[in-house]
């Protein structure tokens, strides 16, 4: 009898092939192979729960009939850690539900696809530390840049009495998920103006609304270098050009990445300031999950936490 032959470990390229294949091919129902799950999770530094600030889960009844939603849909309700908050109800893809149409329109569009694939652990940080500063926007006109599904634009305008929210975002298919939940979600949002909006980040796009923002929101949006350019001459454009404006955004450092971009800040003319330590809970469950107290596959600070940036002219 021959002894067992030792099992090869996976190559990191093909645990990344698998993560693709296993987004185009999965389907809600679909159960997890737990060992592929362990191999995966090796290369992958996704989480589902990220800081795990706004506590959210499926929704089986009430809100939109399952039933009449696509198979890759799912509604998510968010509650939010406040005295008499609303609920927020957001229609938005299962993880790691993706179809080749999905690339298609982001090769038609030039973008990327980041905002159909999940709510990401930045937006979560943004959205909770915009609760924790309700008068900074109050009567204020706000938008939110690369939103995906917009739970920061969301909640902004659920709990802080602004004047007027947009929540935009490159991706048509984004912007449509974004048009229903304004509907579905029309009696949470009070007297505040919520707009739906495509927006790609070039200045002959933004010359209706320039200088019409008191405040910019925007989480994750500094990943892709190639983006940095635009990104920064439409903060440019867009921030209220006379009395006090600011654009606040949440990024992870991811190596050179979020340097880069304030390089081209600086280069449009407008300054900044970036703080680490800005909101005690959030730094709390950082260092929880630093300790191994929360569960974050491959966790590191640098591709992980975000940083807040401040940006203004």
């Amino acid at each position: 009898m021959e002894p067992d032959q030792p099992q090869s470990t996976p190559k990191p390229s093909s645990l990344r092939w698998q993560i693709l294949r296993r987004a185009l091919l999965r389907r809600p129902s679909d159960s997890d192979n737990s060992s592929e799950k362990t191999s995966l999770d090796k290369v992958s530094r996704r989480t589902r729960s990220g800081f795990n600030l706004i506590p959210c889960h499926a929704m089986n009844d009430g809100g939109e009939d399952p039933k009449s939603l696509p198979r890759r849909d799912v509604c998510f309700y968010y509650t939010l850690p406040l005295p008499n908050a609303p609920k927020l109800c957001l229609r938005q893809r299962w993880e790691d539900c993706v179809d080749l149409n999905d690339f298609e329109v982001c090769n038609r569009y030039d973008i990327d696809n980041t905002g159909l694939v999940c709510q990401w652990p930045s937006e979560d940080v943004l959205a909770y530390y915009s609760m924790s500063r309700l008068d900074y926007f109050r009567n204020k006109r706000v938008i939110e840049l690369g939103s995906g599904y917009g739970l920061a634009g969301f909640v902004i305008a659920s709990v802080t009495e602004a004047s007027e929210v947009v929540i935009s975002d490159g991706n048509p298919q984004v912007v449509d998920y974004i048009q229903r939940n304004i509907d579905a979600n029309s009696s949470a949002l009070g007297s505040t103006e919520v707009k739906p909006m495509i927006l790609h980040w070039d200045q002959h796009e933004v010359s209706d609304i320039s200088g019409a923002f008191d405040i910019i929101v925007a989480s994750d949006c500094t990943f892709f270098k190639k983006f940095h350019k635009g990104l920064a001459r439409t903060i440019r454009f867009l921030l209220k050009e006379h009395g006090p404006s600011e654009a606040i955004l949440f990024s992870p450092k991811r190596g050179d990445s979020l340097d880069k971009f304030l390089v081209e800040v600086k280069a449009s003319g407008l300054h900044f300031t970036i703080t680490e330590t800005y909101n005690t809970e959030i730094w709390r469950r950082h260092n929880n999950i630093i300790n191994g107290d929360h569960p974050w596959p491959n966790y590191e600070s640098d591709h992980c936490y975000p940083l807040l940036v401040s940006i203004t002219r």
